[in-house]
């Protein structure tokens, strides 16, 4: 049996060859602190956030794309590995490919491998994100032709030029949907006294996301508690105000991107202005980021059909290629 799975910081997509994308959850583990038994996974355990008592923690078991709990994601995996291959694994253990991002330490590998072996696998291959996300994206990687894929998922952004099957120019940095997050909560903080909590902050982040551009006058609902007087209370938030609160994080996307295009060779370089870029992962699909980014540096970008699900789609590709 061969599984693929992207290992997002926000959420997991398992791959089953020869069945397609059978799991799409958040990455949140939630544990009992006395037992320290499992007690909720991906969605379930999402709604507990900021929710629950003294006992029971609710943990993000990666954070920035990599590994930050290693017992909470050896669970993580053991249960979705179970969960996707069902009676099977009483009688094989599977295959398993693992997208990491472009730029991820031998030290980090090593420990989603470990994660890996730990929650059943019987074999590890890892496959970088950009690569994933370019082969789920339907572009022909194997070509003498540069293709340049952005992908923003939940813990980093992978920026990287593909040719011939390989990566030929690659930057990852630790900013993606989590600080945009976090860059709200600081916002709502700052100018309004208003705490708000990361499930909250997310969700703003997605209702901007697919808000339509004749939808500027709209304003969001955003319920939180007075860090003045310690009540409940509801604003509501403009998209103008929104655009505002992300972007820094937006900027540091676009600089990376600026930077692997100076650092790729000229023929390539040519190619990627003739195709466009193209973009992928969740954050792609924050409102008017394709056009942000292409107005900044003058090259056409799109979003590919379901950016979502790029990287998974190309990691059951490449379990494809390779088994």
């Amino acid at each position: 049996m061969h599984i693929g799975i992207d290992l997002g910081t926000a959420t997991v997509l398992v791959f089953v060859k020869g069945k397609g994308i059978v799991i799409r959850e958040p990455s949140v583990v939630a544990m009992d602190k006395k037992t320290k038994s499992l007690r909720a996974v991906g969605e379930e355990a999402r709604q507990m956030l900021g929710k629950t008592h003294e006992n029971i923690v609710t943990v993000r078991p990666l954070r920035d794309g990599v590994i930050a709990d290693f017992n909470a994601t050896e669970k993580m995996l053991k249960y979705f590995i179970k969960k996707a291959a069902g009676h099977r694994l009483l009688f094989l253990k599977p295959t398993v490919i693992i997208c990491v991002p472009a730029q991820v330490t031998g030290v980090e590998s090593r420990a989603v491998q470990e994660a890996a072996y730990s929650a059943g696998a019987k074999k590890v291959h890892l496959i970088q994100e950009p690569m994933a996300a370019a082969i789920g994206a339907g572009l022909d990687v194997d070509e003498a032709l540069g293709n340049m894929v952005v992908d923003i998922g939940g813990g980093t952004t992978d920026v990287a030029v593909i040719s011939l099957g390989g990566i030929v120019v690659g930057e990852s940095i630790r900013v993606a949907g989590n600080k945009m997050d976090e860059a709200l909560v600081r916002y709502m903080r700052k100018t309004y006294n208003l705490l708000i909590g990361e499930r909250t902050a997310e969700d703003l982040k997605f209702k901007f996301g697919t808000m339509k551009p004749q939808d500027k006058d709209e304003g969001l609902e955003v319920r939180g508690r007075d860090l003045v007087d310690g009540l409940p209370k509801t604003i509501i938030l403009m998209p103008e105000e929104i655009d505002d609160a992300l972007s820094e994080p937006i900027n540091s996307i676009i600089s990376t991107v600026k930077s692997v295009l100076e650092k790729t060779p000229p023929e390539l370089a040519a190619d990627i202005v003739d195709k466009g870029i193209i973009m992928t992962g969740g954050g792609s699909l924050l409102r008017e980021l394709d056009k942000k980014i292409s107005r900044a540096i003058g090259i056409p970008v799109r979003i590919a059909d379901d950016p979502v699900s790029c990287v998974a789609v190309g990691t059951g590709k490449a379990l494809h290629r390779f088994f």
